[in-house]
């Protein structure tokens, strides 16, 4: 192994530079007041206090709210695809996953504009609806048009995790449990569920954070009327100007991840245990 430690020297000076210098710069601001030069520096709780205001709290809750509904339709979508996918031959299931993840090559932004184009009061649904002779439909602005855009571009990274799970899963366990009597439901609640728990958890914990956490969907899709941790994050930085509120506004966003990711670690080994 010590003849492979100089390779590792390029990746921390990397980690070093793009990483951990500037988590540290956010955590300097979170804990310090506005205007202070660095040689000046008084440290404060004032910025995370700020947080505890209700309409902060109804960001966070908001937030939280868009996020879980985002996800069970993710995986209640996601995991029967998955599941159809991992049936296939494996040369038709790298096919199948390719076609997934295809949408994925392009820009998060031109996706979402995308959406605003096919949702729009003369976007396409509509023009398809006029042509029917039925009514316009106002779906922009909406719980609707950003709960969608969240889904269609985060659908992938519950679809994988699982994918990946049921495609490892030894396929005698199924043939044993047909050959005990099983019936298709029993063989899949005790044998094909269980073990592909641990995918399950990992595409709730990405598609859930990175629901919370996005900016770009909610701004475009919820014409500025909708402020989650990202869009508030966001503007504290480039609209306000006020660097150290929203340093702390990330550095809560971060522990919310970090507990979510360790919750999620303990669930899944409790299910290896059982």
């Amino acid at each position: 192994m010590k003849q492979f430690k100089h390779l590792i020297k390029p990746y921390m000076v990397w980690a070093t530079v793009l990483i951990l210098a500037p988590l540290a710069l956010i955590a300097l601001y979170a804990f310090t007041e506005e205007g202070n030069s660095v040689l000046t520096l008084s440290f404060t709780f004032d910025n995370f206090a700020k947080f505890a205001e209700a309409t902060y709290i109804n960001v966070i809750l908001k937030s939280f709210k868009l996020g879980i509904i985002t996800t069970v339709i993710c995986l209640g979508l996601g995991y029967p695809l998955a599941y159809i996918i991992a049936k296939f031959p494996e040369k038709t299931q790298n096919t199948l996953i390719l076609m997934v993840t295809i949408p994925m090559w392009i820009n998060l932004l031109l996706r979402t504009y995308a959406w605003m184009n096919i949702l729009s009061d003369n976007g396409i649904v509509n023009q398809i609806l006029a042509f029917f002779h039925i009514s316009p439909v106002s779906m922009m602005y909406t719980d609707f048009s950003v709960i969608l855009g969240l889904i269609c571009n985060f659908m992938p990274f519950m679809i994988i995790p699982i994918h990946t799970s049921l495609s490892k899963m030894d396929k005698s366990l199924i043939e044993a449990a047909n050959d005990l009597g099983a019936d298709p439901f029993q063989t899949f609640w005790r044998v094909t569920w269980p073990l592909s728990i641990p995918g399950v958890l990992n595409g709730i914990m990405m598609v859930f954070l990175m629901s919370v956490s996005t900016f770009v969907i909610p701004k475009l899709l919820g014409g500025g009327q909708y402020m989650l941790i990202g869009n508030l994050i966001e503007s504290q930085f480039i609209s306000v100007g006020d660097w150290n509120f929203g340093s702390a506004i990330s550095l809560i966003l971060a522990v919310i991840i970090l507990i979510s990711m360790s919750l999620m670690k303990k669930i899944d080994k409790q299910e290896d245990r059982d």
